[in-house]
């Protein structure tokens, strides 16, 4: 019955429509072309961490403040006929997204930043492919579900989005291998924290699944992480959160961020874009203070009628010049790509495709140094907390070392903020190296694409053999593409150029020292 579902769980790869992090997921490499692991080796253990699918946006932002800039335009006739069909397409993403999940067993409260059909299919898809991978794995687990029962470990964020890609991943699983509902298992969250509460006051609860530590690091908070026992196992994690949290603040990250804006291409891709939709003359308004903000309000119903929901702005989103709005449409452009299930319309009209290329290198440059693997100075800044996320797969390979098998698998659910780190922190190709504070970040002379580093539902995956002798090898799946190890772990390959790597070797290119 797995072997079955290779053929059917494979979507075609996506368009490059410079959709940057935005890019609707596909994977990397055809399964049928995966290596066949050494004779006498078998599996007995596979994990994986992956970015939640694709959503909707976050909030009503920059939707409403380019659509007020529309609304004026329209009021001073300053459209073009191009431009005039704009305003009713950002108004159907809107509404869509206010109303993203109505009616979707799984989805518990619908709007804003909730998967799209297109990002629960990703995580079904990559469900069925995992078990097609390894079909003999889940048979076993799940023939002794029963006399030795093995636990699927599945922890994620906390985050709705997140939750709910763990849900539709499992129930996916489940559809195809039933007898592995019993194995699934909801660790209890880190506790108690956060530490050094007043007398009498409680710690924040956390889910049982939830592990923010591993998979929302990037934005631990004082009101429900802190940790303020040094010999605390996360001790470490959140002191590298703060300091990640401070560097998004300095003057050196915006200067470096904002550095594009300043170039002479922008403006020239900013009038390209706005003049297709917007009367020069009403562009100019920009040069006299002309502002746009997210401050109106909007009520949409959902087609059954049982649904009604009125947004309001919060007046913080604030379009002040061409090129950022053109920025705005660019993020609309691309959000659109992953909800073409739940919005007709084609945003592509909007926004030609080299224009599109720019406002993704763009967001590229911008990625790189708030995300990846920034400058030299920064010193691993934005991705040393992610090293706890790193640890963890190591130390469930430890416990297969040590004869413990409890677990079969651990699945992990998270965000583009922890995928991307961790590609920093696992030295992956093309997203470790940091640059020279005086070399800027190109597309031109720099691997690093978002698009590729973490797509929507991006995954690192682990697949555990091991021989009757008890040795373990690893092979590395990154976005589903047999992928190297940092240059470092070199040696640690069973043999030249092959794609399995022996754990012990891992254990020491990695500097990973196993507790006993």
């Amino acid at each position: 019955m797995l072997l079955a579902l290779a053929a059917c769980a494979s979507p075609a790869l996506a368009v490059d429509g410079y959709y940057q992090t935005k890019t609707p997921y596909a994977p990397q490499q055809d399964p049928a072309t995966y290596a066949a692991p050494p004779d006498g080796f078998q599996p007995i253990y596979t994990q994986l961490v992956a970015r939640h699918g694709s959503r909707g946006l976050t909030g009503m932002k920059g939707d409403a403040a380019l659509h007020a800039m529309w609304q004026q335009a329209a009021a001073q006739d300053a459209l073009t006929p191009l431009g005039r069909e704009l305003g009713p397409d950002i108004l159907a993403l809107m509404r869509a997204n206010a109303l993203l999940g109505h009616g979707v067993a799984g989805i518990e409260t619908p709007g804003y930043g909730n998967l799209s059909q297109t990002g629960i299919e990703e995580h079904r898809q990559l469900a069925a492919r995992l078990l097609a991978r390894l079909p003999a794995l889940f048979a076993q687990v799940g023939q002794d579900a029963a006399t030795a029962p093995r636990q699927l470990i599945i922890i994620h964020s906390g985050v709705d989005r997140a939750r709910d890609s763990s849900r539709f991943f499992t129930q996916s699983l489940l559809e195809q291998a039933p007898a592995l509902a019993p194995l699934l298992t909801l660790p209890p969250a880190p506790a108690p924290y956060p530490q050094g509460r007043p007398p009498g006051v409680p710690p924040v609860r956390q889910p049982d699944g939830v592990n923010r530590f591993l998979l929302y690091a990037h934005k631990l908070a004082p009101q429900t992480d802190l940790v303020a026992d040094r010999a605390d196992p996360y001790d470490a994690t959140y002191g590298a959160s703060q300091a990640y949290q401070r560097y998004l603040r300095t003057k050196q990250l915006h200067a470096l961020m904002d550095a594009p804006a300043k170039e002479p291409e922008a403006a020239a891709h900013a009038r390209h874009v706005l003049e297709r939709l917007f009367a020069p003359a009403f562009l100019a308004r920009f040069e006299r203070g002309a502002s746009y903000a997210d401050t109106g309000s909007y009520t949409f119903t959902s087609a059954d009628g049982k649904l009604t929901r009125t947004m309001t702005g919060s007046g913080k989103s604030v379009i002040r010049s061409r090129n950022a709005a053109a920025t705005k449409l660019y993020e609309l452009y691309a959000i659109a790509a992953g909800m073409r299930h739940e919005v007709p319309a084609d945003f592509s009209r909007y926004m030609p495709a080299d224009d599109a290329r720019y406002y993704a290198a763009v967001a590229d440059h911008e990625d790189f140094y708030a995300k990846g693997p920034a400058t030299v100075e920064s010193k691993g800044v934005t991705w040393r907390f992610a090293l706890a996320l790193r640890e963890d797969f190591f130390k469930e390979v430890d416990a297969l070392a040590s004869g413990d098998l409890r677990h079969a698998a651990k699945l992990r659910f998270t965000h583009a903020e922890m995928l991307i780190p961790l590609a920093s922190a696992m030295g992956l190709p093309g997203a470790q190296t940091p640059l020279p504070a005086t070399t800027p970040y190109s597309h031109a002379g720099n691997p690093w694409r978002g698009a590729q580093v973490s797509p929507l539902a991006a995954n690192l995956q682990w697949d555990v053999y091991r021989n009757g002798e008890g040795r373990l090898i690893v092979r590395q799946l990154y976005n589903e593409k047999e992928t190297p190890f940092q240059a470092a772990c070199e040696g640690a390959r069973i043999a030249p150029g092959s794609v399995f790597y022996d754990y012990a070797g891992l254990q020491a290119c990695y500097g990973h020292v196993a507790l006993r």
